[in-house]
């Protein structure tokens, strides 16, 4: 029998068992320390741990970034689309997945998609990026490209992608799943892992690790704070980055001391 053009397949959209993508999974004093350390020091911190592949590869702002973005993962798959029961009379559907994706991604979480690398076509929008930053979704990631980039790149909501598309989702994607642990950019991200984006690109960092790699990166970056000012000192980074000089641990007390900064004994090395 031919398939119609209303034909649809099933969804699954049930997601990963605890696994809601609620950002209360983690907490305020965690999301803070994030908004104010980079992804290149997360990077850093989660490689000494042997997690070596948590960034999701070739995403870039699509506007210019005030602050950190910061969220769990709330997640929507896409496949590649196959034209018989991917017609634009499946928005028609309310149970869409990318629809259910626009309206249901929590407050506070971050919408990733799995594009799988193909910015041949557009994720989403202007209008459906919109949606999600007036219901106070934290940001939204795609390693596919975005359609209405001027307009989205104007909205005030980090978003990511790997360049312009114009051409519908529908042509090449098929929304599919929602919720389920997806591979995007080529890092795997589990629903309510941790999403961090600056200007250097996004970060996923295990839930379970979440508030450690934060504590300690935020020790890291008040080491790094010293260190610039040294460097711009006309100092050598040999003995200080990282720190193997003992004069070097009494120069950074005196200047935590004199900058009203704190640390505790985590090690900082580089």
């Amino acid at each position: 029998m031919t398939p119609s053009h209303s034909q649809s397949i099933p969804q699954t959209c049930t997601g990963t068992p605890g696994a809601s993508g609620s950002a209360s999974h983690i907490g305020e004093d965690v999301i803070s320390k994030l908004r104010h350390v980079s992804t290149a020091t997360l990077a850093t911190a989660l490689f000494k741990r042997g997690l070596r592949n948590q960034v999701i590869q070739g995403v870039q702002p699509v506007g210019e970034l005030k602050t950190n973005m910061v969220g769990v993962a709330f997640t929507l798959r896409y496949i590649p689309a196959r034209e018989d029961l991917n017609p634009l009379a499946v928005f028609l559907d309310p149970q869409h997945p990318q629809r259910k994706a626009v309206e249901e991604c929590p407050p506070g979480a971050v919408l990733v998609m799995d594009s799988r690398s193909d910015p041949r076509a557009a994720s989403a929008g202007g209008i459906l990026v919109r949606r999600m930053m007036m219901r106070g979704v934290a940001g939204v990631v795609t390693d596919g490209g975005f359609r209405d980039s001027g307009e989205i790149a104007a909205l005030e909501i980090p978003t990511f992608h790997c360049r312009p598309s114009a051409p519908t989702n529908l042509t090449l994607h098929q929304a599919v799943d929602l919720n389920v642990p997806i591979g995007c950019g080529g890092a795997p991200v589990f629903p309510g892992d941790v999403i961090v984006g600056d200007r250097d690109g996004v970060i996923v960092i295990p839930q379970g690790l979440a508030a450690e790699i934060a504590a300690e990166a935020t020790q890291m970056t008040i080491y790094e704070d010293f260190v610039i000012d040294r460097v711009s000192h006309g100092h050598s980074i040999i003995g200080l980055y990282p720190m193997t000089d003992p004069q070097n641990q009494a120069l950074f007390a005196q200047w935590l001391e004199k900058n009203g900064r704190k640390t505790d004994d985590t090690p900082l090395t580089a």
